[in-house]
């Protein structure tokens, strides 16, 4: 086993890790999450455990709320914060558990144009997600022609649907998102509004793009994308008076049931050394150093969109507020599957995603870029650039080992097995993308 964990962190090190939601975290973060805190079960709330010995375990989880709280600049008499879901999709799981209930109604942004699995994706064959198992949901979508989120299509359908919760989150949308008529929209509705900031939290904590919190009633995130700490959620929900009136003040009931629907409703004892590895990230991320590397995450996302564009690629949305950008490789006859490959046996990690107007999620026709990894590896503008023109170069292959190849992706992955003049320009890019990547600094690693 230590053998495979040494091989790969030279991966890691050698190559251009682009996937928007991976990042590197400190040494401090990663001290943590090995620490003796992983041998503690701790099941319940602070000072409600039905284990004894959390004396300690209550100090941390409490820490880790407080640090949660601060980082984000709330008030603790409007919002509370639970720090126990494992990951993501835990979180908003037990958002819909604890407020829709079994088979109330949710619209999130449909996977294909960009949102998550766990904001209830299906296709006419299958309920894929569990939240379109469990619960009702309806997508909704973009604009194709603008790569842009359509608002007014969004409020025409929740008119119809008329949703328990409405979903103000993305998995890969490289524009910022108006809250403001999400809010609009719920209201009408009398709907709950949930942000789910996974990939945005870090920007959002260092007030590189707009908050959610302001016009979110619910707000979850996951905390190792952006956010650059371990495997782990959270999630951030309303408290205290909900509205005035003549009979009394009407109060968020959020709180009780967010935090049942987490245990026991749906974990059982949460992960401590997590939890503490998040306490350690959220003290990093309210440091003036945090807010400069988030800066430079959006600009080297620009750099990169920039010059992928000066290539002649068509970027999803025109261009990117963000970490990411979605390149459409529809206008180069490619598609996300073979480019995906290529640039990975090259050393370049990235992802395929679908892009507006896809068909299928097994054939997608774009590739995702994010900048969070690289940039907490010291990435500046002129690095990016390099790293358009590696993107580029294997891009150029694909094309090439394309021809006169057959029409499904295991074809193709045999061509550039085989294909001795393919083989030595890929080797050739990955030779090159290594001994660039090697030269960079890697957060919490000591030296191979």
């Amino acid at each position: 086993m230590l053998d495979l964990v040494m091989m790969e962190k030279i991966r890691q090190k050698g190559s251009l890790e682009m996937i928007a939601s991976e990042n590197f975290c400190s040494r401090s973060v990663q001290e943590t999450l090995g620490s003796c805190l992983t041998n503690k079960y701790s099941e319940g709330q602070p000072g409600q455990r039905y284990y004894g010995g959390n004396e300690y375990i209550d100090e941390i989880e409490r820490l880790t709320q407080k640090r949660a709280l601060q980082a984000f600049n709330l008030d603790p008499e409007e919002w509370g914060v639970n720090v126990q879901p494992l990951s993501g999709v835990p979180a908003n799981f037990a958002v819909y558990t604890a407020l829709v209930e079994p088979h109330g109604r949710i619209m999130g942004l449909d996977l294909p144009d960009g949102g998550h699995l766990s904001h209830g994706f299906f296709t006419a064959q299958k309920k894929i997600s569990a939240t379109s198992i469990f619960f009702e949901s309806m997508p909704y979508k973009l604009d194709v022609s603008t790569g842009l989120i359509d608002y007014d299509k969004l409020r025409e359908h929740a008119r119809l649907f008329r949703p328990k919760l409405i979903i103000a989150g993305t998995s890969c949308y490289s524009r910022q998102l108006d809250y403001s008529r999400f809010r609009e929209i719920a209201q009408e509705n009398q709907a709950i509004l949930m942000a789910d900031m996974a990939h945005i939290s870090g920007l959002v904590c260092a007030g590189v793009i707009p908050s959610p919190f302001e016009f979110c009633d619910i707000v979850t995130t996951t905390t190792h994308k952006t956010l650059r700490g371990p495997r782990a959620g959270i999630i951030f929900y309303r408290k205290g008076v909900k509205k005035n009136g003549p009979k009394g003040d009407t109060v968020y009931d959020y709180e009780k049931k967010i935090n049942e629907a987490v245990f026991p409703g749906l974990q059982g004892g949460p992960h401590n050394n997590a939890i503490a590895a998040v306490g350690v990230a959220l003290k990093e991320a309210m440091t003036p150093e945090f807010k400069a590397y988030q800066q430079q995450v959006v600009t080297n996302a620009k750099v990169l969109c920039d010059e992928l564009q000066k290539y002649g690629y068509t970027i999803v949305s025109g261009g990117t507020d963000n970490h990411l950008i979605l390149v459409d490789l529809r206008p180069v006859n490619s598609d996300g599957g073979r480019a995906e490959k290529v640039l990975e046996e090259a050393n370049i990690t990235v992802n395929k995603n679908t892009c507006p107007g896809d068909k299928s999620a097994l054939r997608p026709s774009g590739l995702r870029f994010g900048t969070p990894a690289l940039t907490t590896r010291n990435f500046k503008e002129a690095d990016m650039v390099r790293v358009a023109e590696f993107i580029h170069r294997g891009l150029q292959i694909t094309l090439e080992a394309q021809k006169d190849c057959g029409t499904l992706l295991k074809d193709f992955k045999s061509k550039i097995d085989v294909d001795p003049d393919i083989r030595g320009k890929i080797q050739q890019l990955r030779s090159e993308v290594t001994e660039f990547a090697s030269s960079f600094p890697m957060p919490g690693f000591d030296e191979i």
